[in-house]
Order: C-alpha cells, then structure tokens, then sequence
C-alpha cells in the first residue's frame, strides 16, 4: 500500500541551493513507495538523492528500494552534503 510522502524540513534549502548551481531538481517525494527525494541533473548526468534530517534513517520501503536500486542514489542531510554528492558524481 502506498503511504503518503513525508517532506523533510531541509527540502527546500537543498532544492534551492542545487538549483543556484546550475543543477535542474525535479522533486519526486510526493511519489513515495521508497523512491528519493529528488532527481537532480548537472553536467549531463542523473543523480538521485534521498534526504534526511540530521539522525534521519532510511525507512523500510526506502532500505527496500536502495537495494532493488542498480544506479546511484545518496543520502544526504545538508546543503554541503548534497553538493558532495553532486561533485563526486561528475568527477
């Protein structure tokens, strides 16, 4: 059964942070079952990112999906934490 998205409070700093990047951010929370967060693209490339709250862990059905998961997806828990995630991807 699909259950109803859960907004972190860091969404829209991340969002907006990401977006003065350069990056493009679709926010895909609200499709729920597991999926991230957000799907961000930047130097031609997707990266996929689940955000959390400081001790946020992943729940259920997102530890079910990572697994599933054969692409790239980080968890990240602040603006620094998202733009790491974006550097690496693109080395």
């Amino acid at each position: 059964m699909r259950r109803a998205a859960k907004i972190d409070d860091n969404q829209t700093e991340i969002v907006e942070a990401l977006r003065q990047c350069g990056c493009s951010v679709q926010v895909l929370s609200a499709v729920g079952d597991g999926c991230p967060d957000l799907l961000i693209g930047h130097h031609r490339r997707n990266i996929l990112m689940e955000l959390k709250a400081d001790k946020g862990t992943l729940t259920p059905p997102q530890e079910l999906w990572h697994k599933g998961w054969s692409g790239q997806v980080a968890v990240v828990r602040s603006v620094d934490e998202a733009i790491a995630a974006i550097n690496n991807a693109v080395k």
